[in-house]
């Protein structure tokens, strides 16, 4: 049986040694509607040959304490057995979080994390559940959801957690030129 625990950042040194690597096998690829007048077309394409990405290889998680105000944050462990299994974080009420946007009636799930011993059982929807209520809680319109087009899983998850895509922005990533920013919504 799967326990969710709420920390503070004093838990991040554990919380980082659960890896979020993932294959990248497929992509949707973003293509402009009358120069996105039309909208977007969202189309899955095979990627080859498959990479491994790891978003903690451009942001160390022991940085977040030191990069932004993690004090009204919560940090989620994800327990099985006595061994960690996943986590998330929810960033709340930081002036120093753009996707925030200075507001206080919205969160950022910041990170969500299951080992890959373990996913596909159901603890990533654990974890989003947890963090949502979390959100309600303290009276939140909607939790924002970023990622990008390269991480399918994740576009998925967020779909069947009843987000809806609210922002795709071409540029977001200069360092990345071949991956797209997708952020998504949940109405809480």
């Amino acid at each position: 049986m799967v326990i969710i625990q709420e920390h503070s950042s004093e838990i991040l040194e554990e919380y980082a040694q659960i890896p979020i690597r993932f294959e990248v096998k497929e992509y949707f690829a973003v293509k402009l509607k009358n120069k996105g007048l039309g909208g977007f077309d969202l189309k899955l394409r095979d990627v080859d040959p498959p990479f491994a990405k790891d978003y903690d290889e451009s942001e160390p998680i022991i940085d977040w304490k030191n990069k932004f105000d993690t004090s009204k944050w919560v940090f989620l462990l994800a327990i099985e057995d006595d061994k960690k299994v996943g986590a998330a974080t929810v960033a709340f009420d930081s002036k120093n979080v753009n996707m925030l946007q200075g507001r206080d009636d919205i969160t950022v799930l910041w990170d969500i994390r299951v080992d890959p011993s373990y996913r596909g059982q159901g603890i990533g929807t654990k974890l989003f559940n947890y963090a949502a209520e979390w959100s309600r809680k303290r009276y939140c319109r909607f939790m924002k959801v970023e990622t990008q087009n390269i991480n399918v899983p994740a576009c998925k998850f967020y779909a069947k957690q009843g987000c809806y895509l609210g922002t795709i922005d071409l540029h977001a990533y200069p360092e990345f030129e071949n991956e797209v920013c997708l952020i998504w919504y949940l109405p809480l």
